[in-house]
């Protein structure tokens, strides 16, 4: 059986988490998860080339053959709305410059796929994370959200391919 790599970007201007896991089949392996930070006292500019560059390193690194992101949803802070999305951006660019293909999930689509519930507590998603990738180590609660990310886009990659199959 084929193995894919894939990497879960959980996107944020203050801290980026990242988690690799590889999949064959319906077997999952964790591999890699990770933080990557911005200074907060930098320029808008800056903070972005920071999570770019953190972001490219690690790309190089594990070189994983599929990524997906959590899509960004809608608060009521409009500014803050705003610089999650451009550092969104930053996390859907840097695995497209390296050749990826790069899908996006809701956030309630990644916490149904790894809790079984669309509005699961963040705790239940690091304690599925935990269940279904036992050797799990990770930094920050973004990187479990990554990971959780990853584990979304395992089960759900090549659906569209496998219904239009059935069609």
């Amino acid at each position: 059986m084929h193995v894919i790599r894939i990497v879960g970007i959980d996107p944020g201007l203050r801290r980026t988490g990242w988690g690799i896991v590889e999949s064959s089949g319906s077997r999952l392996a964790f591999v890699a998860a990770g933080t990557v930070t911005s200074d907060g006292d930098a320029p808008l500019a800056e903070r972005l080339r920071q999570l770019h560059d953190g972001l490219e390193r690690m790309i190089a690194e594990f070189r994983p053959d599929e990524a997906a992101v959590e899509a960004t949803f809608v608060n009521r802070d409009a500014g803050a709305t705003l610089k999650l999305g451009q550092a969104r951006g930053i996390a859907m660019l840097v695995p497209a410059r390296a050749g990826l293909a790069v899908a996006e999930y809701a956030p309630n689509m990644v916490k149904k796929a790894v809790v079984g519930a669309g509005h699961g507590a963040k705790a239940q998603v690091k304690m599925m994370v935990s269940v279904l990738l036992p050797k799990a180590r990770y930094d920050s609660d973004d990187a479990a959200d990554a990971l959780a990310i990853a584990i979304c886009h395992a089960h759900h990659r090549g659906a569209g391919d496998r219904l239009k199959l059935l069609a």
